[in-house]
């Protein structure tokens, strides 16, 4: 590369990065269809985000906390130490153990993930507490994003790259903000079937 030269958008991690991200999808769109046959097709679907988000959780969120805990991502090597290499030239705080972070991962990866799959059982086995769980999980989950930038947005966002579009766009908005939808989504859809239960005797009384 000469000097002055801008480093390439797109590089091999890239590529693999993504792909990874899709291949995660996948897995969790064929556990879905496996296990969650005998459901609606709404709760199918709930349940591909389900399988999806604990597969992020504990095979990729898990790992970015064991690095940081040892060390830090910008040191480690290894695939997954690509990985966030890459997702850190967007954010950079994910490179070097930020606290907030780490112990917002931390958080992210035991207990989100269990309740992620605790939620995959309540709907496929058709539990009392699933709408219980849904609503943790969700608030969880948005706590989670809103924690992850608001610290850095009050100073300025020092750490975000929002350079170009691959990073602005798809690791920043993309990333982070299917996990406010489709949180925003299952809130949404578990206030509505609350309401049509606690409708339903009420009709049944009449």
């Amino acid at each position: 590369m000469a000097e002055g030269e801008e480093p390439a958008l797109f590089t091999k991690v890239t590529v693999y990065s993504l792909l990874a991200c899709v291949a995660q999808f996948a897995v969790g769109f064929v556990f879905a269809q496996k296990w969650g046959n005998k459901c609606s097709a709404v709760d199918r679907w709930v349940l591909v985000w389900l399988f999806y988000d604990a597969i992020v959780h504990f095979t990729l969120e898990g790992p970015f906390v064991y690095m940081s805990l040892v060390g830090n991502v910008s040191t480690s090597d290894g695939l997954l130490a690509e990985l966030w290499k890459e997702y850190g030239k967007a954010d950079e705080r994910w490179l070097y153990s930020d606290p907030t972070i780490v112990s917002l991962e931390l958080l992210t990866v035991v207990l989100d993930g269990s309740l992620a799959l605790l939620l995959v059982y309540a709907i496929i086995k058709n539990k009392h507490y699933r709408h219980f769980v849904q609503i943790t999980l969700c608030v969880c989950e948005l706590y989670g994003g809103w924690m992850t930038f608001c610290p850095d947005w009050l100073i300025g966002s020092p750490n975000l790259n929002t350079s170009n579009w691959l990073y602005l766009w798809v690791y920043l908005v993309f990333f982070n903000g299917i996990w406010v939808v489709v949180p925003g989504l299952l809130l949404w859809q578990s206030w509505s079937d609350l309401r049509s239960m606690h409708q339903y005797p009420k009709k049944k009384n009449r």
